[in-house]
């Protein structure tokens, strides 16, 4: 793997400029502990196949779509199309659906979709890969390159699938910041509603892997994905990261922090997905709808670290978990990966601490089985790796 990008000799270099005015650096302070060492990973192809701008939608399969359908309005999406056999659900910015779930025998993650920024992407894609390019019929047209990430994950991406036109949003409230000459609100009274969270767009999927490395590169070279942060292990720096926070690279503009993170673990797949709402009221008034129908609640209401996302979780009633965010962080492709040691308690700047349920730690035979079966195998999760994985998420 390539070396970080190398800084100018200073003794080669002619007499520099009067120096500007320093700028503040997204990997100070609680963003990240310092940027990479020589020789650790550049978080970044040099030469990607394709570069894709955006995550378009997740598949799922479930046994009962209409109790799907009525957890998902009270979440916050909206129908896009249903069938008998199938649900499409968007969000209320302008694009395509967000989330497929078809009628299946278990419930179950498919994979992602991504979006491809332009349709000789796909070609160029399925060239790389050996795959052909195939149409989209009940998507909205469109065409898709179908891949299989080093986990066994299927990856799509796609290009020119009919985009939901945009519904009203609901508004960020007006807020009073404490002095009078910035008074926004006068004479009027704060009522937020409480009503589901309206999700606005689909922001990021988190998945796990045994093969954390492998399928890290693969994202990279064939997504043309970049790292804005890396997490690794205590004590185990020097054998890589064991997480990682991956953004879109659409250049000069500005995306999302993270549309991908990936971490090390002994299960293979989907951990949660994230749905951006306006702001923090319509976050909490949400989630109090969403616990007064009696939902699982997980973990929240808290501000992340690694993005900056004003949080909240919750559990679908299949258990998948799915997030609530506002105000997240927005990098463009200047910012280079920074690196911080994971830990439970490194995951948010304030709220309550993490759950046994978000960090997954909660003993049952499933968790040991997946942690036998992974020692037993060919991949990246070793004891050491394990013993590492459970103090980092006991701290």
């Amino acid at each position: 793997m390539n070396d970080p990008i190398p800084t100018p000799n200073p003794a080669s270099a002619p007499a520099p400029a009067p120096a500007p005015a320093p700028t503040a650096d997204a990997h100070q302070g609680l963003h990240s502990e310092q940027g990479a060492l020589r020789g650790e990973h550049p978080g970044r192809a040099a030469q990607p196949v394709i570069k894709v701008a955006d995550l378009a939608w997740l598949e799922f399969t479930k046994p009962d779509l209409d109790r799907a359908e009525t957890f998902a309005h009270d979440f916050g999406l909206s129908t896009a199309a249903r069938t008998d056999e199938a649900l499409h659900l968007r969000g209320a910015m302008a694009g395509t659906h967000c989330l497929v779930i078809r009628r299946g025998p278990s419930s179950r993650f498919i994979g992602p979709a991504f979006q491809a920024a332009d349709a000789a992407d796909l070609d160029r894609l399925a060239s790389a890969t050996g795959h052909k390019v195939r149409p989209l019929t009940e998507y909205g047209g469109g065409r898709a390159v179908d891949l299989l990430d080093p986990s066994g994950i299927p990856v799509r991406v796609v290009h020119g699938v009919t985009e939901q036109p945009a519904q009203p949003l609901q508004q960020p409230l007006v807020l009073n910041t404490g002095t009078s000459t910035a008074a926004a609100r006068v004479n009027a009274a704060q009522r937020p509603p409480r009503e589901p969270s309206q999700v606005q767009r689909l922001g990021h999927v988190v998945l796990s892997t045994r093969v954390f490395r492998r399928a890290l590169d693969w994202y990279l070279q064939h997504l043309g994905l970049i790292v804005s942060d890396f997490l690794y292990l205590d004590g185990q720096r020097d054998r890589g990261p064991t997480m990682a926070f991956i953004r879109c690279d659409r250049g000069s503009e500005p995306a999302d922090h993270h549309t991908l993170a990936m971490h090390l673990g002994p299960g293979t797949g989907y951990v949660h997905s994230a749905y951006q709402v306006a702001d923090l009221d319509m976050l909490a008034a949400g989630g109090e709808y969403l616990r007064e129908r009696g939902y699982r609640h997980s973990w929240g209401i808290g501000r992340h670290i690694q993005g900056s996302q004003i949080f909240d979780y919750w559990r679908d009633p299949d258990r998948f978990m799915m997030e609530h965010f506002a105000d997240g962080d927005l990098f463009d492709h200047t910012l280079e990966p920074g690196w911080a040691a994971m830990s439970a308690s490194g995951l948010a700047q304030w709220g309550p601490p993490a759950t046994r349920d978000f960090l997954g730690t909660t003993p049952s035979p499933g968790v040991l089985l997946q942690a036998v079966s992974a020692l037993r195998e060919d991949n990246e999760v070793d004891r050491a790796r394990l013993l590492g994985l459970m103090r980092a998420l006991s701290r």
